[in-house]
């Protein structure tokens, strides 16, 4: 193993934090309340987190693995390892994948900052139908949110040149705990709110009817696509890991600190929704739409308390996009800094320009421009198929193979073990579910997405 003189984070904290928050995103505010209340509550989340242990920690150790062995951005890393065979591809699919997240996931990230100067500006005002309106008509703006995208963009590009200590883990250190202290003050004050305890009971009673094939599979997707396994950014991340990081224990950390802002999230939701008899619904109508609506009339009686959760909310949807971004960025930055040998902001600024580019044609594809799509489809929609789709799977699939029946033992277990200073417990469990278990549900995933099962 060969650190050279290559960047690392300076502590374990900060380890922590920056790899978290790759994993925390949006999905986490709105797709895990929403799955979790319509597929039997805490069935659900039970099923889910049985999921993360058998599915997502160990894809998370994997990569891990080859990313502080290698030392090396996301393509090397894997080019090293595969000492000249076909495996190399593995990661330069990461490497793309994690560019073209970045650039779509730029253009939802922007909607973010549009509605909290929206919020502030008082201009989410008015009854259901003027929400529904209001961001149907931003959405096809063709200025607007190309220019919020670009605004995100640009704040994540002033953190990524700075470089790993001084760049992305003093961002970490600052951007997660301002996102827990926010959610915790939105969570107690939507659980405040009359019949908020409907809204809990929504969440967290478990529906046993409700376990089903469906079920399963829904968590299985969760929990691999929430933990940004195959995006090449814990792999990335793991690079600048010190050799004494407990790869393991850092794993299981991350998963909890994620599954815990889902569960946050959804005690935030649905008390506000239901304590004014709002049913919400998932996907962007319900933050950009459903939930402006909820905080004007959940807190109608003391409007300003409704102003402040407003905003609070989408600043709090914006420090979980940017954390997302951080990551995704730093894979390209990472990958261009070491392949064409230039500095860290030449390659940051080139990986900044062309996500931009990328990331106004998909906004403007879903405006009115119909030249911007393939197939009828918006050039949004097909990078979002593609890469959740297709890639992100493809990439943990091949991982696991890669790792359990392609890697010799030895590296893995000196790597699992820190090369001996630990015991390594369950190596052997985490060994098999790599070589059998995890394929075989990714495969699964993959088959529920494709509409084969």
């Amino acid at each position: 193993m060969e650190k050279d003189n290559r960047a690392n984070f300076g502590s374990k904290l900060g380890i922590i934090l920056a790899t978290a928050g790759s994993a925390v995103g949006l999905g986490n505010i709105w797709r895990f309340p929403y799955m979790t209340g319509d597929n039997g509550g805490a069935a659900f989340i039970f099923v889910y987190i049985m999921c993360v242990f058998l599915l997502g920690i160990p894809c998370i150790v994997n990569e891990f693995i080859i990313g502080r062995y290698s030392a090396s951005n996301t393509a090397r890393a894997y080019r090293k390892l595969s000492n000249g065979t076909p495996w190399a591809i593995i990661g330069y699919i990461g490497v793309l994948t994690g560019f073209l997240v970045t650039s779509y996931y730029s253009v939802v990230s922007g909607w973010c900052l549009q509605y909290i100067y929206a919020s502030a500006a008082g201009h989410l005002k008015g009854d259901p139908q003027f929400f529904a309106s209001y961001f149907a008509d931003f959405e096809k703006d063709p200025i607007k949110p190309v220019i919020w995208a670009v605004v995100i963009l640009v704040i994540t590009h002033l953190i990524i040149i700075r470089g790993v200590k001084e760049g992305i883990e003093k961002a970490s250190k600052a951007l997660m705990p301002a996102l827990f202290v926010i959610l915790i003050i939105l969570v107690v004050s939507a659980c405040m709110l009359p019949n908020a305890w409907e809204g809990i009971e929504f969440l967290f009673k478990p529906d046993f009817s409700k376990v089903s094939k469906d079920l399963f599979l829904g968590a299985l997707g969760q929990a691999f696509f929430s933990l940004s396994i195959g995006m090449g950014c814990l792999c990335t991340f793991a690079s600048y890991f010190t050799k004494d990081t407990d790869l393991t224990n850092s794993a299981v950390q991350i998963s909890v600190i994620d599954t815990v802002v889902a569960i946050l999230a959804g005690l935030l939701i649905f008390p506000a929704a239901f304590s004014i008899g709002v049913s919400p619904d998932s996907g962007p109508s319900l933050i950009f739409i459903t939930l402006p609506n909820v905080f004007e009339q959940a807190f109608s009686s003391v409007p300003i308390i409704g102003y402040i959760v407003a905003i609070s909310f989408y600043i709090l949807l914006s420090l979980a996009a940017l954390t997302s971004l951080i990551s995704l960025h730093e894979v390209s930055t990472a990958f261009l800094h070491e392949e064409m040998n230039i500095n860290r902001k030449t390659a940051a600024t080139i990986v900044t320009v062309i996500c931009s580019v990328i990331a106004a044609l998909c906004s403007l594809s879903l405006s009115d421009w119909d030249a911007i799509s393939i197939g009828g489809k918006p050039l949004f929609d097909i990078l979002d198929y593609l890469t959740g789709q297709i890639l992100l799977p493809v990439g943990g699939f091949l991982t696991c193979l890669f790792v359990g029946w392609y890697l010799p033992k030895k590296i893995v277990r000196d790597e699992y073990t820190n090369y001996g200073s630990m015991r390594g417990k369950f190596f052997n469990i985490y060994l098999s579910c790599v070589k059998y278990l995890c394929p075989t549900l990714i495969l699964l995933i993959f088959l529920h997405q494709i509409g084969v099962i």
